[in-house]
């Protein structure tokens, strides 16, 4: 689906604040424009289903906030991670509010580090959902209650000692700078003129000796480990 910008509601007596939904899901970008609809002081002005609509769409219309999905492809919320850095990383950048289902300590701390101001729940209210989009606008931070005490706990940890990096292969480091990417086993296979059947042998690798069980846990130590 191609993104187009919404035309612009009527204006209040204050400059609204612009805001775009990036989700993959009609029904949950038709569910929070009715909701934020209603707010005198938001004004939705485009909605996108994929990273490359999404930052083509906040290049035109220029949105004070991005209300971002981690999940932007089946099976895989890297392209949501890669998407927050790519959006926070422009100038100006707007606000990324994360508004996902996914409840991970690491992502929760991963989306922090590549720039999103906020991070809650699908569950959310809608009462709490504008008071966050509100925050993230005053350039404060904005979390739920469950991402806010997975933040706390990751401050107040004592800090691991420092792992030794694992022995990848020059294949595995370039399969793992591509997971950064929120490619799939297909698409990494088409960047490095492999097959997805072997691509999958090195994302499996790689997972094993990073000791992780999903892609964005890979892609998080890697980054924690200097690897990209």
């Amino acid at each position: 689906m191609t993104a187009v910008p919404l035309r612009a509601g009527p204006l209040t007596t204050r400059l609204p604040i612009r805001l775009v939904i990036v989700d993959d899901h009609a029904i949950v970008r038709q569910g929070l424009r009715s909701i934020l609809e209603r707010e005198p002081d938001v004004e939705v002005v485009g909605e996108a289903t994929t990273a490359a609509d999404a930052l083509d769409l906040v290049a035109r219309v220029r949105p004070h906030i991005v209300l971002l999905d981690l999940e932007l492809s089946a099976g895989s919320d890297l392209t949501g991670l890669a998407l927050c850095g790519e959006l926070t990383a422009r100038t100006p950048a707007p606000g990324v509010l994360v508004v996902t289902t996914f409840l991970d300590e690491r992502l929760v701390l991963e989306a922090i580090q590549r720039g999103a101001r906020g991070y809650v729940l699908k569950d959310v209210d809608a009462v709490a959902l504008v008071a966050a989009i509100r925050a993230v606008r005053r350039g404060e931070s904005a979390f739920d209650s469950h991402s806010a005490a997975m933040v706390v706990r990751s401050l107040a940890a004592p800090a691991p000692p420092s792992p030794s990096s694992p022995d990848l292969t020059g294949r595995e480091r370039e399969v793992l700078a591509l997971l950064a990417r929120g490619l799939s086993n297909e698409a990494i296979g088409r960047e490095l003129y492999i097959s997805a059947t072997t691509a999958k042998f090195h994302v499996t690798n790689l997972m094993r000796k990073l000791a992780v069980s999903r892609r964005a846990e890979a892609v998080y130590a890697g980054s924690k480990l200097g690897l990209i």
